[in-house]
């Protein structure tokens, strides 16, 4: 999936993937991320090899 969308959410400071996925998908149900679009992302984080790579996974898709 091509996801072009871009999220702006507060990313936290610190603490695992599983805690910024979690406010990551907050803000992306608040805007209107399609479940089909959540779960790819939350399908990535979860693949990821560790909780860098899955906060690098979750900024890509972050507005700066």
């Amino acid at each position: 999936m091509n996801i072009r969308k871009q999220l702006i959410w507060p990313v936290p400071a610190g603490g695992s993937r599983f805690t910024a996925l979690d406010s990551f998908i907050k803000a992306a149900e608040a805007q209107d991320w399609t479940e089909a679009e959540v779960q790819y992302i939350i399908d990535q984080v979860v693949e990821a090899r560790d909780d860098a790579d899955a906060l690098a996974i979750m900024a890509s898709y972050t507005r700066r």
